[in-house]
């Protein structure tokens, strides 16, 4: 019987990690990056997400949209009514995700103050948070399902058609949070690729 590991667990593991060891491992993480480039178009929409927990820290992947000239943005919660579990997205317009103007959202969560929004499915590549994922590309997210509903839609559609599954969803990860096999559900939703400090996985 296939047990998916406790949130709480990887979420320490984490947060034992020391500031420099974060930023070592996203620096190894994001020379992975290019591998995305010859599947994004010409000035892409990348949507990413302030690390606030432990996470792989995210600023290597805003550097690289500025490198590429990529316009990155980041999700906000709740713009649809509270109950409504789709995000929407703002750009950012700082070189550092640090320099952002936040508020904390009712999840504890960082978000951008900015409300230009565009829907999800005007990214290109949307960069996934997780706490952890599989060799199959399935991904075990924080619980709040903010991520599987936004990400149902465009699959549920891409799915019954011939379009490729839009826009392209990698997980962003330390390695130590990829396991085997995750316990999934019918409306989990799997990544196209995963990226670690240790290598890139593509999944079908």
């Amino acid at each position: 019987m296939t047990t998916n590991p406790s949130r709480r667990e990887i979420n320490r593991q984490r947060r034992l990690l020391t500031a420099q060891q974060r930023r070592m491992a996203s620096t190894y993480a994001s020379q992975y990056l290019a591998k995305l480039t010859p599947r994004l178009p010409k000035g892409a929409k990348v949507g990413i997400y302030l690390d606030d927990f432990g996470e792989l820290p995210t600023q290597p992947i805003l550097k690289w949209c500025q490198l590429m000239r990529y316009q990155a943005y980041l999700p906000v919660i709740n713009t649809l009514g509270r109950d409504n579990k789709h995000m929407r997205f703002v750009p950012i317009y700082h070189h550092k995700l640090s320099a952002i103007p936040t508020v904390r959202h009712s999840f504890g969560m960082k978000e951008s103050k900015n409300r230009h929004l565009i829907s999800f499915n005007e990214l290109d590549l949307i960069i996934c948070p997780l706490v952890a994922a599989d060799e199959q590309g399935n991904r075990m997210g924080m619980g709040g399902g903010f991520y599987d509903t936004t990400l149902a839609n465009s699959y549920q559609y891409s799915s019954s058609t011939n379009h490729r599954k839009h826009p392209l969803r990698v997980g962003w990860c330390y390695e130590f949070q990829v396991i085997n096999k995750l316990e999934t559900q019918p409306w989990d939703v799997p990544l196209n690729a995963l990226i670690t400090p240790n290598k890139i996985r593509w999944f079908s």
